[in-house]
């Protein structure tokens, strides 16, 4: 996964600048911006490395290696951190995200604490009584499989709008489930959007009816935006301010997680560019690589200008394609081969025409884009897996394209080799397998369950690239959450989710730093705390390498450090 190439031209810069990997004596010293000390020091290279010290110039490492070692890069500038035995990692890369969508979920209400459906009325009917009549009402984070107990009355376990409705007669209201794949609307929404007994289901979508044929409030995938077009647009300003706060809470969010870049899972060119001004403001406190979401018409217009690697000083790239050919398990969207084991009537929906991947696939071959389409069901996973594989044959050769599957959490075994053969990257997200756990076997049954759920480590051994990730707001945006989910698969009530697919400490370490920068292209420059590589390292309460696994999920964040900056400090802990 490294360029030797870049490895040598790193070590020849440093050169020139008088310090090397040893810090030998022999060579004059160049004075450090930061440099870190007395700690463990996980190089993650190909020899599994450790060092004690750490120094870094103008935001990339000069040096690695002892203190004494290091101290002749100290000069009367140099700022000096003691990590007191802390460890030191390369800096955790989301895998999969959807960074302003973090921002958002923090405006609205947080209904991934409720219970149960009567709880999460109550918390409407809270929010209704401080808003003005008119006024939207949205919240996200419900699932039904967590509550505990089912409505009543229910349609697939899922509830009716009527008590919902009656503590919002006046205001719309949109409850997003989860996983983003779903939402749960009042009556005052479905009137303002129009939907009744004779609305029709949208290609990709469902309203689910009751026996009566009477809308529950339920919309499934593509219909949720019967009602989203339906809210009122903000004007210019009030857009502008909002999507600067939610970038505010996102970011910080982030770094606070220990996260120092993150791979954001599809953004209109619009928000793209907002992100940019962002960073041309110096506003962007960690690195952003993007994932495009548009139509084809778009793509073919304007994807060619906006590619743009490494902007502001790496803070930005735009060099992939996001697509999703299917829903998410959880709303009973993913595409499966065979029906649902708790309901058989169900296979899943298929969002895209196929026809229509094909083409967003043509393009991005055309303008050397990389494609990352989410498949979480087994049906999903096979199309699109089809897809790439004549698309390389028809177009690549040995070309290193890296495209990949966003999530791949349900798959046939005969498909699972086919990652490695045709070098696709399984972006995975650790945390999902044991949130999922618990109702993912009445999902899809025991045996599919056993044979192809969230396959890490199977996929691994077979030879493809796995990386790791939150897709935050569906989860936290916590790698240490989403690092003891890999290493450990327990589920809450202490049962492990078939554990033979866990990961050692040292494999999920590697999913959240050098893969994911090796699925992003970025293996040069990132991903390993290795001489001429971006100085972004985060530092950590604990050693998640060598602790008792169940004090991984204590772990705390001490400081996060992009571009040999300190972005985030926890006041608690941080003693420096």
């Amino acid at each position: 996964m490294k360029s030797r190439a870049f490895r040598t031209l790193a070590v020849l810069i440093v050169a020139a600048l008088g310090g090397l990997w040893t810090g030998c004596a022999s060579e004059p010293a160049v004075t450090a911006d930061l440099v870190l000390k007395n700690g463990k020091v996980v190089v993650l290279d190909d020899a599994s490395s450790e060092a004690q010290a750490i120094a870094v110039k103008d935001g990339r490492i000069l040096s690695v290696g002892s203190n004494t070692d290091i101290d002749p890069h100290v000069g009367s500038s140099t700022q000096v951190i003691d990590l007191q035995g802390r460890l030191a990692i390369p800096g955790f890369i989301e895998g999969h995200g959807h960074f302003m969508g973090i921002g958002n979920a923090k405006m609205i209400l947080d209904l991934t604490k409720p219970k149960n459906w009567d709880e999460v009325v109550a918390m409407v009917q809270e929010a209704v009584s401080k808003a003005q009549p008119g006024d939207w009402i949205r919240g996200r984070g419900w699932h039904q499989d967590k509550w505990d107990k089912t409505p009543e009355p229910s349609v697939e376990g899922l509830p009716v709008h009527n008590s919902l409705s009656a503590v919002s007669p006046d205001n719309p209201v949109v409850l997003t489930h989860a996983s983003g794949h779903a939402s749960f609307v009042n009556a005052k929404a479905m009137e303002v959007a129009g939907i009744d007994s004779s609305t029709a289901d949208p290609p990709g979508g469902q309203i689910l009816k009751d026996r009566r044929n009477r809308p529950t409030g339920f919309l499934r995938e593509t219909a949720q935006r019967l009602v989203n077009r339906a809210a009122d647009a903000p004007s210019p300003e009030e857009r502008e301010q909002r999507s600067r706060r939610m970038a505010e809470l996102a970011a910080q969010e982030c770094v606070s997680n220990g996260v120092t870049s993150f791979q954001d899972a599809g953004s209109g060119f619009a928000t793209i560019a907002f992100l940019k001004k962002l960073v041309d403001e110096g506003k962007m406190p960690l690195r952003l690589w993007m994932m495009v979401r548009a139509s084809n018409e778009q793509l073919a217009e304007r994807m060619a200008a906006e590619r743009v690697i490494g902007y502001g000083d790496d803070r930005l790239t735009v060099r992939a394609v996001k697509l999703s050919i299917d829903g998410a398990l959880g709303a009973r969207g993913a595409w499966l081969l065979e029906p649902y084991s708790d309901a058989p009537e169900l296979t899943g929906l298929n969002l895209i025409p196929l026809d229509s991947v094909r083409e967003t696939a043509r393009l991005c071959m055309e303008n050397d884009y990389q494609l990352g389409i989410h498949a979480i069901g087994d049906r999903g996973n096979r199309e699109v897996l089809d897809i790439y594989q004549k698309s390389f044959a028809a177009n690549t050769g040995d070309a290193d394209v890296r495209w990949r599957i966003e999530h791949a959490q349900h798959l046939n075994p005969d498909d699972i080799p086919r990652f490695a053969a045709l070098k696709v990257i399984a972006s995975m997200q650790g945390v999902h397998a044991t949130s999922d756990g618990p109702w993912v076997p009445a999902r899809l049954g025991a045996k599919r369950a056993e044979e192809g759920a969230y396959k890490w480590k199977t996929l691994m051994t077979s030879g493809a690239v796995v990386t790791n990730g939150t897709d935050a707001p569906v989860e936290n945006v916590s790698p240490i959450a989403s690092y003891y989910s890999t290493v450990s698969r327990k589920l809450s009530d202490g049962t492990r989710f078939y554990p033979d697919e866990k990961l050692s400490r040292e494999e999920a370490l590697r999913t959240y730093t050098i893969n994911a920068a090796y699925a992003a292209f970025e293996e040069d420059i990132k991903g390993t705390l290795e001489v001429g590589k971006l100085a972004d390292i985060t530092v950590l309460s604990q050693d998640i390498l060598t602790i008792a696994e169940d004090d991984i999920p204590a772990t705390q964040v001490i400081f996060t450090i992009v571009g040999g900056k300190v972005v985030y400090r926890s006041d608690e802990l941080a003693s420096n």
